[in-house]
């Protein structure tokens, strides 16, 4: 597999650059120290923010399962180099940390992930001197998240979906108000009896109620994405986009499977549909996306989801409500 964005040079990405202008110097310090009383293991983060800029935003990203804060360089690399300050927590269930589905703390680690979001919102004096020269340069008022997969799940919690009780009922409401806007990636959708048993047993988060999820989202997914952990098709990851009055906007990419391309990182062993322009295409559109969600008046997403429109490409479609 090619590590190099060869096929990045595409009039549909000089297309989109034109809507999102260039990017930044980045300047990215990890690990970063939060703190966490009684977690399994200490929580550490990954702090990304443009070299220069004012008033820059704050971008929370939560990666899926597996995955760590040195992961996802595709996104959360381009999003820094555009102004936004971006934070990646290592959850629990990352691969480094040596969780396993039979590990008593497992079946809490759906609620932890949650935490780890909240854990850098809470301690963002923290979060911001860890960087050298960002002190003074973000506009905390204006935070959105981003999530893939597992992480698209722990997202839409702070968006305002809730998970189903075993009577069938929404549970806690997680909604944090201070997260205006958030980018669903892969995220899983409504379970019930099309679960698998697995998921069944082990991801009790497999069961969303999307009705109470009123933040602004972009929903993407996949048309090629199969999941093992339930009998429904690609559409599955579309559900938050169907049955949420929040998720204003449905980014559908052809021919992706659940990488999106290669989101996780280049060159990643579970990328099973490589391509570049695919990448460049959705850094671009999610970073128009959340600039629009953030300022009404930033006319950026429209004419980024013209210019996918007008490009008569087979990437993708956007549907909008």
């Amino acid at each position: 597999m090619s590590s190099a964005p060869a096929t990045t040079d595409t009039p549909l990405v000089h297309a989109l650059d034109e809507v999102v202008g260039a990017g930044d110097r980045v300047v990215s310090v990890a690990p970063v120290a939060l703190d966490a009383p009684g977690r399994a293991v200490p929580l550490q983060v990954r702090v990304s923010a443009p070299a220069a800029g004012e008033n820059l935003p704050v971008l929370l990203f939560s990666h899926g399962n597996g995955w760590s804060l040195d992961g996802y360089a595709p996104l959360t690399a381009f999003w820094a180099s555009q102004g936004f300050v971006v934070v990646q927590p290592t959850h629990l269930d990352s691969r480094r940390n040596g969780i396993g589905f039979d590990d008593p703390v497992f079946g809490q680690i759906w609620t932890e992930r949650y935490e780890d979001l909240e854990r850098v919102l809470d301690q963002f004096d923290t979060v911001e001197a860890a960087v050298p020269g960002l002190a003074g340069r973000v506009d905390r008022d204006r935070a959105v998240a981003a999530g893939h997969s597992w992480g698209g799940q722990t997202v839409q919690m702070l968006l305002g979906a809730r998970v189903l009780d075993e009577s069938g009922q929404p549970g806690k409401d997680y909604a944090d108000r201070r997260v205006k806007a958030g980018v669903l990636l892969a995220a899983t959708g409504l379970g019930g009896e099309e679960l698998h048993p697995f998921a069944s047993e082990h991801l009790p988060f497999m069961n969303p109620s999307f009705a109470e999820l009123t933040t602004p989202a972009l929903v993407v997914a996949g048309d090629h994405d199969q999941s093992a952990m339930s009998s429904r098709g690609p559409d599955w990851f579309t559900d938050a986009y169907t049955h949420s009055p929040g998720a204003t906007d449905l980014l559908t990419l052809f021919g992706a499977e659940h990488s999106l391309g290669g989101i996780p990182n280049w060159e990643a062993a579970e990328t099973t549909d490589e391509s570049p322009e695919r990448v460049a295409v959705l850094q671009r559109l999610t970073t128009a996306y959340l600039r629009s969600a953030l300022n009404p008046s930033d006319t950026g997403w429209n004419r980024a989801a013209a210019a996918l429109a007008d490009a008569g490409t087979a990437i993708g479609r956007i549907d909008s409500k």
